[in-house]
């Protein structure tokens, strides 16, 4: 059974994909403007991308529905949902999986309320949890935790991992997007020290880009 088959679902990704596509000129345009957003609260950044996409690629959503098969979590943890391409790809795994939650969080409101559509329209909304706020506040009464997919503002990767640490089950994998951006690098470094747990690779998603898989061990 491959849910991210069936024709609705394919639809809908497809769908979602050629409007992101739409969306890179719109970016480039508004390039001046959001680069002075560096310096602005993660609520701030979330307010001006309300809009926006901003997914994994095509590839890296098959990447992390294929992971979430394989390794059969029973709760995956999605810091940054935007408007919910990735976590269609984890959801569609744990519904094919036959077991297992996906907890999904975002700070802009608009993305909330229109995500929460998708997955009610595609029958996936029993799957996931939507978290609105602050992550580093909407997780901390997460409990034990299988999967995590890092794909908010960067430098909030290692602070939303840190927080996690102490849920992370033996074997636990943590996949980070976007980690060829300078802001990812203390992420990065934190989780290929030995000393901090973690048996970690990148792998390329796209030119100039890649997403880090780590296992905690």
């Amino acid at each position: 059974m491959n849910t991210l088959r069936d024709p609705q679902v394919a639809s809908v990704i497809d769908r979602m994909y050629d409007e992101s596509a739409l969306q890179m000129a719109q970016l480039h345009q508004r390039g001046p403007e959001l680069r002075r957003l560096g310096s602005a609260s993660a609520q701030e950044r979330a307010d001006a991308f309300s809009d926006f996409y901003l997914p994994v690629t095509p590839e890296s959503g098959r990447l992390l529905y294929s992971l979430v098969r394989a390794s059969r979590p029973q709760t995956v943890v999605e810091f940054g949902m935007s408007l919910g391409l990735s976590t269609i790809h984890l959801a569609c795994a744990v519904r094919d999986n036959g077991s297992g939650r996906v907890m999904t969080t975002e700070l802009s409101a608009t993305k909330v309320t229109a995500a929460k559509a998708t997955f009610a329209d595609l029958g996936l909304d029993d799957l996931i949890t939507v978290l609105e706020g602050d992550a580093l506040q909407t997780l901390t009464g997460v409990e034990t935790v299988d999967f995590v997919l890092l794909d908010g503002w960067k430098d909030l990767y290692l602070p939303v991992l840190r927080l996690l640490e102490p849920q992370l089950r033996p074997g636990a994998l943590v996949v980070a997007d976007n980690t060829g951006l300078p802001d990812t690098q203390p992420y990065v470094d934190y989780v290929r020290d030995p000393a901090n747990g973690y048996v970690s690779v990148s792998f390329p998603v796209r030119e100039a880009d890649a997403m880090e898989i780590s296992c905690r061990a």
